[in-house]
C-alpha cells in the first residue's frame, strides 16, 4: 500500500460554480505542508476533498491507495473551522468521547498536549474562551495516531501572543516519520518557517507546488514575498 494521498484530475463544482479544479498532485507521509491562496481560492474545499467529506465532480482522490469517503477517517484526522464537541461535556469528557469513536486516539497524548496548551480539563467547554476553544480543536486532531492530520485554519481565534509558542507545540507533537500535517492559514507568517512544502492555489486551480527551500533557493523569497507576488 502507498503511503501518499494521489489528487487525480480532480474538480469540483457546487451549484455551476468551480470551487476546485482540475488538480492532480502527490503527497507523501513525512511532510509539514501548507496551502495558500486568496480567499475563494479552494483551499478548503481541497481539505474536505482529502478528508472524504466531500466528493469530487471528476477525477479521484485516493488515501493509501483507498477511494476517499467518509470511512477514509481510519487515515486522516481532520480539524474544521466548526467546533466539533458539546458544548456542556468538560474538557476531560471531550476527550473521552474522542477516544470512544477512534480506536487511534491517544488520551494520554491528548492529555500532554492540553497541559501545554494550558488548558484546564475539569473546564465546561461552554466556559471556555474563543481561543481556549481552538486549542481544544487542535488538542483533538494531534492527539489521534493516523498518517494524515488535516487542518482547516488551526490558528483562527488565537491570541496573537501565543500563535508561535503554538505552532512550534503542535510539530513536536507531530510524529514526522509516520505522519503529514497539512494546514491552511491566513497566518502564513507565522507558520512558514515549519513547512516543508506550500501548495498555491488560486481560483480554484492549482498553480504551484513546491518546497520552500526550492523557493528560497531559486527566487530568493519567502512563501509570503511570493504571494505578494503572484496574488495581483
Amino acid at each position: 500500500m502507498l503511503n501518499v494521498i494521489q489528487l487525480t484530475q480532480v474538480s469540483k463544482t457546487y451549484r455551476n460554480s468551480a470551487a476546485v479544479k482540475d488538480i492532480s498532485l502527490t503527497i507523501p507521509v513525512g511532510k509539514i505542508i501548507g496551502i495558500v491562496g486568496e480567499n475563494g481560492s479552494g483551499k478548503s474545499t481541497l481539505l474536505k476533498l482529502i478528508a472524504g467529506l466531500a466528493q469530487p465532480t471528476r477525477g479521484t482522490v485516493t488515501v493509501n491507495g483507498v477511494t476517499a469517503n467518509r470511512k477514509i477517517s481510519k487515515f486522516v484526522s481532520y480539524l474544521s473551522e466548526q467546533e466539533p464537541f458539546y458544548p456542556f461535556y468538560t474538557v476531560r469528557e471531550a476527550l473521552a468521547f474522542q477516544a470512544s469513536q477512534y480506536t487511534d486516539f491517544n488520551i494520554a497524548k491528548a492529555e500532554e498536549i492540553g497541559k501545554f496548551m494550558k488548558i484546564e480539563t475539569n473546564k465546561r467547554i461552554k466556559d471556555l474562551s474563543l481561543g481556549q476553544r481552538g486549542r481544544l480543536k487542535i488538542v483533538l486532531a494531534l492527539a489521534r495516531e493516523v498518517p494524515y492530520i488535516v487542518m482547516d485554519e488551526p490558528l483562527s481565534g488565537l491570541d496573537p501572543m501565543v500563535r508561535q509558542s503554538i505552532v512550534k507545540g503542535m510539530i513536536s507533537y507531530v510524529d514526522l516519520d509516520n505522519q503529514t500535517l497539512i494546514m491552511t492559514s491566513h497566518e502564513i507568517t507565522e507558520i512558514e518557517s515549519i513547512l516543508d512544502r506550500f501548495i498555491a492555489l488560486q481560483d480554484g486551480s492549482l498553480i504551484r507546488m513546491s518546497e520552500v527551500e526550492e523557493l528560497h533557493e531559486s527566487e530568493g523569497l519567502g512563501i509570503t514575498e511570493w504571494m505578494k507576488k503572484t496574488y495581483v
